[in-house]
């Protein structure tokens, strides 16, 4: 008797240390889940490889000047075109940053993005009480996938949509209150004002509403394949919830006037043309065989219900074709796929509550502290401005720009598109003749454009090239090589400037011609 009393006495006292090793091994993990992404980008910079994120800092810098948002198209040699900045809340933030930290702006934003990508993606896949070693294989996985993470606003959408699938996910299951929906038109007023992608968002919202009257009119009927799994809302709370979201979108500075323009900048004809990101998945990364997998484990789970959940197998399919049909979208299915598996549609049965809520506010509270200490340091190790600009000369033609302003060249410059949105900042007296705003220049713009560059074009029918005081093109560009080698061209151009990453021309005087 005195041993057995012996032995329940040292498992009483070795469970309170197991649950404590237990707890300290969660906080380690939730340390590195959320930070690991941030600290690799203080080491490598990646950020300031961007070729978008200068004309959202040019544009933010200009918005804090002007106390206004643009209303025409700013910094381009066509200011008589209409532009509306979808993305100006994002661009405010990062002038104010900006101006608060100089070029380590862009790092530290893209630090805190990494770690709220890591922080909604765990909590999502949370969501349904998961088990935690599954919800941090879930998170890492979304972090793998949703790859070169840049400063940019889209990255906001990713963001409100995993927030946005976590409250939908929450109101549909058993015993959960719907009350949280109402936080949703409070969410689509920030992201309307951040990202053009709340389209997206909304759409998704819309989808889950007439999901839900299907799903309610089916159980009214006695539909027996309708999954139990899932309880569905109050159709009147769903509605109302829907059109005060949709309400909300129209609460910025262009009204209703934003959404033909975010659709202008998030599809158009050219950018399927001319752009990679916006062809199919070619599988010709890691990134897209995981993606492949995850999507199809996602379906086998589904499958293994026999019975349809509506909402979550139509969000599914959308989700998939627009993934795999975008590259730059393929976030869109990955955040779906690891909501439908926090909701127990899987393999894994969900954590016991008791077991899980007193691990979870001792992970919480030191998983909240942990990271921010080591997103200061890292911020504190950042390098100083100098060699900030060392680093983005690199992929920037921050010499080739040296060059131009140093010697005055004549305006107005004709540049090449992965240029524009970078000289757009760091070249302010010489409006572009072309950027990443595609939804400013337009479909036949951008037509010209590529007909220029790609030598399909003379010069005397391609008025942004004749008219042009001077030429920045990437070193080894077609165009570039033409102007060096082909006679009747280097009578016309003079390189007077190169380096690895860029070219400077500019146009012979006449006089120089009859020679």
């Amino acid at each position: 008797m005195s041993s057995i009393a012996h032995g329940t006495e040292s498992q009483a006292l070795q469970a309170p240390s197991s649950r404590r090793s237990q707890t300290f091994l969660r906080i380690v993990v939730l340390t590195v889940l959320f930070t690991a992404a941030a600290s690799y980008e203080v080491r490598q910079l990646s950020s300031l490889s961007s070729a978008e994120v200068w004309i959202h800092l040019r544009t933010g810098s200009w918005i804090l000047q002007n106390h206004a948002v643009p209303h025409t198209g700013l910094f381009s040699q066509y200011t008589n075109l209409s532009w509306n900045d979808s993305s100006w809340g994002f661009d405010l933030l990062l002038g104010i940053a900006y101006r608060l930290f100089g070029l380590r702006a862009i790092p530290i934003i893209t630090m805190l993005l990494k770690v709220a990508l890591a922080i909604v993606t765990y909590q999502l896949a949370r969501a349904g009480r998961s088990r935690f070693w599954q919800s941090v294989l879930l998170s890492a996985v979304a972090q793998f996938l949703i790859y070169g993470l840049q400063p940019l606003p889209y990255v906001c959408s990713i963001l409100f949509l995993a927030v946005e699938l976590r409250i939908l996910n929450l109101s549909r299951q058993e015993g959960s209150s719907t009350q949280a929906l109402f936080w949703l038109p409070v969410l689509f007023v920030l992201w309307a004002n951040l990202h053009a992608q709340f389209i997206l968002g909304l759409g998704v919202l819309m989808l889950f509403a007439v999901c839900e009257i299907v799903e309610g009119k089916l159980r009214t009927f006695g539909a027996q394949w309708i999954s139990n799994r899932f309880v569905s809302s109050d159709t009147g709370k769903v509605g109302l919830v829907a059109l005060s979201s949709f309400a909300a979108t129209l609460v910025n500075p262009y009204t209703y006037h934003l959404f033909p323009v975010a659709l202008k900048s998030l599809y158009s004809g050219a950018e399927f043309k001319y752009f990679l990101e916006f062809q199919a998945l070619d599988f010709r990364r890691p990134q897209h065989y995981v993606m492949m997998l995850l999507v199809m484990t996602a379906f086998l789970s589904l499958g293994r219900l026999r019975s349809i959940a509506l909402f979550e197998l139509a969000i599914l399919l959308g989700a998939t074709g627009v993934a795999f049909r975008i590259q730059r979208d393929n976030w869109f299915v990955v955040l779906p796929a690891i909501a439908l598996f926090s909701s127990g549609v899987f393999w894994l049965p969900k954590e016991e509550e008791s077991t899980a809520s007193r691990a979870r506010a001792m992970a919480w509270a030191w998983a909240a502290l942990l990271p921010v200490a080591v997103i200061l340091v890292g911020i504190l190790a950042l390098p100083g401005k100098e060699e900030l600009i060392n680093k983005l000369s690199e992929t920037m033609p921050v010499k080739a720009c040296d060059y131009i302003r140093a010697h005055q060249l004549r305006g107005p410059i004709f540049n090449t598109y992965a240029f524009g949105s970078f000289l757009t900042w760091y070249l302010p007296d010489y409006p572009v003749v072309i950027d990443v705003r595609n939804e400013l220049y337009g479909d036949q713009m951008l037509d010209d454009y590529n007909s220029v560059i790609q030598g399909n074009r003379r010069i005397e029918d391609a008025p942004m090239l004749a008219q042009a005081g001077t030429l920045l093109l990437e070193k080894n560009s077609g165009l570039g090589r033409a102007l060096t080698t082909f006679p009747v061209l280097e009578a016309r151009y003079e390189q007077v400037y190169s380096d690895d990453l860029a070219s400077v021309f500019v146009p012979l005087p006449t006089q120089d011609l009859g020679k």
